[in-house]
Order: structure tokens, then C-alpha cells, then sequence
């Protein structure tokens, strides 16, 4: 069974920054397009951000432009999520998945993600 484990997360000021991580022993990580998804009580998945098998292509959803960096260490199996500037507004569970998959516009889908860890809170205080 795939594991994957987020860490990081936690309570932040506004203005603030936290480094989320997600490590997989199981997951043969170069395979999979990898995936940030966060989710506030009672809303659906919302794309974060996404990296491709190798890490050269990113994409990230238009509010956090500027102010997240996803990364990935494929030897270590492990992908990043640098959050700085931290709003009030980011507060959710943030949770990593994984796609196998080449590169496309469906890597915002959070459907098409056939793994998930268990999630990681993210506070904010304003």
C-alpha cells in the first residue's frame, strides 16, 4: 500500500511562512506527477500546486503565485511546499497526491490523483 506523509504543517502569523513535506517509502516517486491540494471545512479539493515527473515544469494556482514554491527530491522520494507571506485565507488541511502520469492541464484535478496522504493543518492568525 502507497504511504504518503505530509509534515510541516502548523500555526503561523499572517506574514508568516511554514515548509511543508511529503515523503513516500513505497512509491516508486519518479513515476508521478506530484500534487499540493488544500481543503478548508466544508469546501472541496483546491489545487495548490503541481510538479512534473522530473521537476522542471510547475504550475501553480493564481493566489499563491509569488508566494509558494513546490520543489521535489526524487532520491529522497520526498516533494516541498515553501509557503511564505502566509494569509489568513491559505488556512486548510494541505495534503500531497500523486498522479502517474506525463504533463497536462489535469494535473489541477484533483480526480485524477490516485494517491493522497492523510493531510497536514495549516493555521493561520490574522
Amino acid at each position: 500500500q502507497v504511504d504518503l506523509v505530509e509534515s510541516g504543517g502548523g500555526l503561523v502569523q499572517a506574514g508568516g511562512s511554514l515548509r511543508l513535506s511529503c515523503a513516500s517509502s513505497k512509491l516508486s516517486f519518479g513515476l508521478y506527477v506530484m500534487g499540493w491540494f488544500r481543503q478548508a471545512p466544508g469546501n472541496e479539493h483546491q489545487f495548490v500546486a503541481a510538479i512534473s515527473r522530473g521537476g522542471a515544469t510547475i504550475s501553480y494556482t493564481d493566489s499563491v503565485k509569488g508566494r509558494f514554491t513546490i520543489s521535489r527530491d526524487n532520491a529522497k522520494n520526498t516533494v516541498y511546499l515553501q509557503m511564505n507571506s502566509l494569509q489568513a485565507e491559505d488556512t486548510a488541511v494541505y495534503s500531497c497526491a500523486a498522479y502517474r502520469a506525463t504533463w497536462g492541464t489535469e494535473v489541477r484535478d484533483p480526480n485524477k490523483y490516485a494517491y493522497w496522504g492523510q493531510g497536514t493543518q495549516v493555521t493561520v492568525s490574522s
